[in-house]
This record gives structure tokens, sequence and C-alpha cells, in this order.
């Protein structure tokens, strides 16, 4: 893992922080807030992202970091599908949709990065 020595240093964690903060942000506004089953799913989906990177990263093995690094990109993508459908029911208007989605998308892709780079490097 480099000169990384904790996870709060990793770049896709501070983002991930970021987007978790804004969807409990969000979650608490209009209708959502109301709607208690999809704001409870959203949340859980949101803080799954940054939990299973910093628990990847202190499991200290590549192969457990891949693992969790996966798991949270799963839930970067059941978050989208849940944010969409918040949208749908107009919980939330398209700007701040439009925002969180394009949030979602740079973590996830940062998580394959990552994931694509520690797969080359040699295993813990």
């Amino acid at each position: 893992m480099g000169s990384i020595s904790k996870f709060e240093d990793l770049e896709v964690w501070k983002q991930s922080v970021d987007l978790c903060t804004e969807v409990y942000q969000i979650t608490n506004e209009s209708d959502l807030a109301k709607d208690f089953s999809l704001r409870d799913q959203i949340r859980k989906s949101a803080i799954s992202i940054p939990s299973n990177i910093s628990e990847g990263f202190e499991r200290n093995s590549n192969k457990s970091f891949i693992y969790f690094l996966i798991i949270a990109k799963g839930s970067c993508g059941e978050l989208r599908t849940q944010l969409l459908l918040a949208n749908r029911l107009k919980y939330i208007t398209d700007d701040k949709f439009n925002k969180l989605l394009d949030q979602c998308l740079e973590v996830s892709n940062q998580l394959s990065g990552f994931i694509t780079y520690l797969k080359n490097v040699k295993s813990n």
C-alpha cells in the first residue's frame, strides 16, 4: 500500500466520506426524510462505502483490502440505484441527483483503479 500508513490519508476514503455526508444531509430534506425505509437504505449504502474502505485497510493484507474495496464498490452501485429511485419519486431534485451521481461515479472509478493497482502488486 506504499507510503500510506492510515486509511484517512486515502483520497478515495475522503471522497466517500464527503459523499456520505451529502447523502445524510439530503436524506434529512423533503419527503425522503419521511420515507423511512428508502431513507435508511440509502444511508446504509452510503455509510458502507467509507466503512468498508477503512475496514479493508485495517486488515493489513492486499487480499482482504481488495475484498472490502469490491464491497465498497458494490455499495456505490447500490447507492446509485437508490438515488435514482428517490429522484424518480421526486424526493430529490434532478440537480441534487446529478451531483450525487457524479460523486458516486467518481468514487466508483477510484475504487476500480485502486482494486486494479492492488491486484498488480505482490500480495501480503
